[in-house]
This record gives structure tokens, sequence and C-alpha cells, in this order.
């Protein structure tokens, strides 16, 4: 049986169509679910794709998170099912309380559309190998809000929990920094240079990279494909 996913679509996402290509390449089943869907039946994992939902207004997710689909993107999120929430999406997730932090305008309040270099930590989420551990992938951003934050509680948390998933790194190394000061700032400033992290369970995983935008090859890169099959391999055993 193939490994299905659903993309939930707000109004606003403007990512659904790369994530739903993105999978459809790789050989995977992906239909869109519409906001107003309250029934989530028949898939092995959901992604909140990026984009702007209901244009962005009070905050980034602030809005979608009341969408009626959401109530069943929570159950199927409490209920162990993988989820994955990509730029705007790791936004709602963190409005809706799946995922610890908030998302902040970026350091500069510039706008950012740019590869990076992420390292992949070793970590309890489902989305990743624990083979992929160290490894750099090279996967672009699209953000005005990918600022990560949380308070020094949340953030010790995250470390000793092993949540955080990936961090910006610079392309020449691996330094990330340290509790004494960092080596390296992340692009937007999250802190701890951020760039993903995984509920406790590691069923629900947010990032602000766009690991769709680099499966086919077509941009000279291929990196995120790990995301992806690395659930399916978790889940299914395929590879």
């Amino acid at each position: 049986m193939a490994f299905r996913f659903g993309v939930v679509v707000f109004p606003g996402s403007n990512c659904e169509q790369d994530v739903q290509y993105a999978l459809s390449y790789l050989g995977y089943e992906a239909r869109y679910v519409w906001h107003q869907e309250r029934q989530l039946h028949g898939f092995d994992a959901l992604v909140l794709p990026g984009g702007f939902s209901y244009g962005d207004y009070l905050r980034c997710g602030a809005v979608a998170r009341f969408s009626p689909v959401m109530d069943a993107v929570v159950s199927f999120a409490e209920a162990g099912g993988p989820v994955m929430g990509i730029c705007n999406g790791f936004q709602i997730l963190t409005e809706a309380h799946l995922l610890p932090g908030a998302l902040l305008r970026n350091i500069g309040l510039k706008f950012l559309c740019q590869p990076v270099s992420l390292r992949v930590e070793q970590s309890v989420c489902l989305w990743t190998l624990p083979e992929d551990a160290g490894r750099v992938l090279r996967i672009p951003i699209n953000h005005n809000e990918g600022n990560y934050i949380c308070d020094a509680d949340t953030l010790k948390a995250l470390r000793a929990n092993k949540q955080i998933v990936l961090r910006y790194v610079g392309d020449n190394d691996n330094d990330t920094g340290d509790d004494s000061g960092q080596l390296y700032q992340a692009p937007n400033g999250a802190l701890d240079n951020i760039a993903g992290i995984c509920n406790a369970a590691g069923n629900v995983f947010g990032l602000m990279p766009h690991p769709e935008r680099v499966v086919d090859g077509i941009s000279g890169c291929t990196d995120g494909r790990a995301l992806f099959n690395s659930l399916v391999r978790r889940m299914v055993g395929v590879s």
C-alpha cells in the first residue's frame, strides 16, 4: 500500500503545489486537504505548507490556527500521527501549541530568500534518521518571520529532550555556537541557530526551510528528499 500524505491548504497558502509535486515525484500519494474539512481519514502523515495563511493577519499562523481542519490536525498529532509544518506551517504549529516557542520578524527586518546550510542534529524526530545526525543539508529559506524564539526553560528542555532537529550552520564549517555565545548567527537571527524543532514525541516537526523545493534536482540539489524519505523509512521501511 502506498504511503499517503495529506497536504493541508489554507486561504493564502502558496506552497501546497510544490509539496504535492515533491511528494508525488518521490512516489508517494499526496492529496490536498481544504481548511474547512473536519475529518482526516486514510492519511499516514500530514504536511502544512508555506505561504501566507489568511494574509498573515494578526500574526503569522494566528488565524489559521482556528480553521476547522486544525481540530483534526491536533487530534491526528496527539494520536501519534506524523505532522510536518514548513515555514508558515511551522508558524501555525506554534500557534496551535503543537510546538513550543514562536517565530518573529527576521533580524534586520528583511525578507530572506536564499539557500542555507543546515546541520541535522541527533534528535527524537521521526522525520530524520539516527544515521543522518551531523549531515549538512543545503535547503532554501523564503520567509520574513523565521526568527525562532522561546524562553530559557523551553530552550533547556528542547536541548535536553533532543527536540532540536535542524540548526543553521556556516557554509564553510559546522559551527553553530554554544551556551557562551554563538560562533555563527542564523541569517534570520534565530535563537541557538534553530531551523527546525519537534515535539517531545518526535512526530510533529516544524522547520523554516523548504525541503520540497530541492527534491527533483532541477535546482542542482536534492537534499530535501531526506526529510520526506526518512519518515517513510521509519514508518514502513521504504527507502
